[in-house]
């Protein structure tokens, strides 16, 4: 389960570069893929979000790939690869976002 959930893209935008580095380390657990993807915001949409998600964890050396795998270790992961890492991703980065404009703040 993520800690940030919900949050919408405004407020991702918006967030300091630490807590979106932290948000970002909870979905794909690679420092430097949370810290490249963060700094490249503003992001536009939820594609652009997407999209950039993906072309960085292309990214990602072997090892940095088995550190993120082992980071997701609680989702059902039928093999570890890459593919799976970026269903992953994709799938933890909806549950951050939420719905368009994430979920209200009580």
């Amino acid at each position: 389960m993520l800690m940030h959930q919900g949050i919408g893209l405004d407020h991702f935008n918006a967030m300091t570069r630490g807590h979106a580095v932290h948000a970002l380390f909870e979905v794909c657990s690679n420092v430097t893929w949370a810290a490249t993807l963060a700094d490249a915001r503003p992001y536009a949409d939820r594609d652009a979000l997407l999209a950039t998600a993906d072309v960085e964890l292309l990214a990602l050396s072997q090892s940095d790939l088995d550190r993120a795998l082992d980071g997701v270790v609680h989702e059902h992961v039928s093999q570890r690869s890459m593919t799976e890492l970026a269903r992953v991703v994709r799938d933890r980065i909806d549950q951050l976002l939420g719905p368009t404009g994430g979920y209200p703040e009580y």
